[in-house]
């Protein structure tokens, strides 16, 4: 037949000329065909939107545009007024398309000019599998499918638009991974021993390993984009729920981790202040703390996702990953600059603390609610291992160096939080200490904002349109992390809970099992018997860490 077809499912015509010609030679046997493989072509585009649209209307849908907010690095080329992208950056956030992919639908197997105009123009656009990915397809290139042809899967090397670099992405993991945790490795040095370091290390193998399967997981199928949709492809839509309710927690949780820090940094400044009004008296800690929650409260009203992308783009990554290395600085300046000395050789092992500092390493890794996100957003997906391996050995490295450091400087003194056991005459102990409380002012209201925003939309339609049940909303979140944090004090305790509980979950055995669902039979041996093990470990950890945190708690509130 004269229009015989090749082996490959398209090509690309790179000159006008030469596809006038095609077309000219083709267009009269194809116009026959080209009403009935168009309809096909629309029935099969209309089955993938519904399939991945699936994953889009169960609760909570805001998570993909309130994580983006909570953790996206912008551009560096953005201005701070006046410019056009600045502008549009609320409304960008609001579509997720600042760190959403975009890849064209199924390709009609009809020869025709992919570009068409004003039709094709209004199509949405619709994020597949990143191993479907085709090549950016510019105005003067037009790609030509070949008469009965499957669309073709190509691989995610080649994205369709170019949103986070590789640099960026690294950035966005860093800031993720480097938090607040990293002020309480020395303590946990402290509560496991030398030997226990080891445990940071398997923890970092391991949540690499994880972070791993949930990639694999999002290329499964088209339509996955974040955790919750995971959940949901594994274990349907009450695994999306399950998750959902385990990220949210693990969120909040963190504020108030953050209303502790606040306090106890500040009273450690002012250790004086307090108020005494008639009858009514309240130390430092809790003036602090009470004063810090009226300090968030406001921005944490804040509806209007432009406002908060701009603390997004401008103190988290100053406030997160280079915050952390200034506190880190510092603890190294005051032990090795400052003379304040190498004092303790330390215990190589305490049995009876360990599952304490099992909570604690565990917490330093809680990044994976994030890293779908940072996945999908990258215009090399491919380069999502580097960016991984990357992010989980500087902070592997932050948190082993400062571990070794603080320990060796405080000895059995050490505090939960190493900043406590700096010398308060030191000029760099007091940029460490102001460091560590500005910081949390800036990641406030964007940690709250997911849990605010999947509560919101449980408010019933008609009442959509009023403020006063989101601030209502808000304003009790808040003062209920006070409440909490107030009621149970105790930094290192806290952290370590969540760390056993809810990081264990989120990091080690829940992306393990949504790979084993989701792939089935397809896995490897190797793979399921990696899997297992590490939902073992994570079991096993998460029931001693949780049942020393609790107990120790439980201990320290009635004594």
């Amino acid at each position: 037949m004269k229009n015989s077809v090749s082996d490959q499912s398209f090509y690309i015509e790179s000159e006008e000329e030469d596809e006038e010609k095609e077309l000219g030679r083709n267009g009269q046997g194809e116009e026959d065909n080209n009403e009935s493989d168009s309809d096909n072509s629309l029935a099969d585009d209309n089955r993938q939107q519904s399939k991945t649209g699936l994953y889009n209307t169960s609760w909570p849908q805001s998570y993909r545009q309130s994580i983006d907010l909570y953790s996206s690095v912008p551009s560096p080329n953005l201005t701070f007024l006046g410019t056009p992208t600045l502008s549009r950056l609320g409304s960008s956030f609001l579509s997720s398309s600042l760190t959403r992919r975009y890849t064209p639908e199924s390709l009609p197997s009809v020869v025709k000019p992919l570009l068409q105009k004003p039709e094709e123009e209004q199509l949405p656009p619709q994020r597949r599998s990143s191993r479907s990915l085709l090549a950016p397809i510019t105005s003067r290139r037009s790609s030509v499918i070949r008469k009965d042809e499957k669309p073709s899967q190509v691989s995610h090397e080649l994205p369709m638009s170019r949103q986070s670099s590789f640099g960026q992405a690294v950035l966005n993991g860093l800031n993720v991974l480097c938090g607040v945790g990293i002020l309480s490795t020395p303590y946990a040095a402290k509560e496991g021993g030398w030997l226990g370091l080891i445990i940071l290390l398997v923890f970092a193998v391991l949540s690499f390993y994880t972070g791993m399967l949930l990639r694999y997981c999002l290329d499964s199928e088209p339509g996955l984009e974040t955790y919750p949709d995971i959940g949901q492809a594994a274990f349907g839509t009450t695994g999306r729920f399950v998750i959902s309710i385990i990220l949210y927690v693990e969120l909040y949780a963190c504020c108030v981790e953050y209303i502790i820090l606040e306090g106890d940094n500040l009273s450690s400044l002012f250790p004086n202040a307090h108020i005494s009004l008639g009858g009514f008296e309240m130390d430092s800690h809790h003036l602090f703390a009470l004063m810090t929650t009226l300090a968030v409260l406001p921005t944490v009203w804040l509806r209007d996702l432009s406002v908060l992308s701009y603390i997004s783009a401008f103190f988290l990554p100053a406030g997160g990953v280079v915050a952390s290395v200034l506190v880190v600085l510092s603890l190294f300046w005051v032990g090795l600059v400052d003379n304040v000395g190498i004092h303790s050789k330390g215990t190589v092992l305490n049995l009876g603390t360990l599952p304490v500092a099992i909570g604690l390493y565990g917490y330093c890794y809680s990044g994976h609610a994030v890293f779908p996100n940072i996945y999908t957003s990258m215009a090399q997906p491919s380069r999502f291992p580097t960016v991984l391996l990357a992010c989980f050995s500087i902070c592997t490295l932050m948190y082993a160096g400062v571990a070794y450091m603080g320990y060796t400087m405080f000895g059995e003194s050490t505090e939960t939080q190493f900043t406590l056991n700096l010398p308060q005459d030191l000029v760099v102990s007091k940029v460490a200490v102001w460091t560590t409380v500005v910081n949390p002012f800036t990641k406030y209201a964007l940690t709250m904002s997911p849990v605010a925003m999947s509560l919101e939309e449980l408010i019933p339609s008609n009442h959509m349109k009023s403020h006063m049940y989101a601030i209502c909303i808000r304003t009790a979140l808040v003062f209920s992390t006070l409440l909490v944090g107030l009621a149970i004090p105790f930094f290192g305790l806290v952290m370590s809970l969540i760390g056993s509980l809810l990081t264990m979950l989120v990091t080690l055995i829940l992306p393990c099992a949504c790979f084993l669902s989701i792939v089935r039979g397809k896995a490897t041996r190797f793979q399921g018997v990696v899997c297992i093990i590490i939902i073992a470990v994570g079991i096993v950890s998460a029931a001693f860490g949780t049942h020393s945190a609790l107990s120790k708690i439980i201990e320290n509130l009635s004594s």
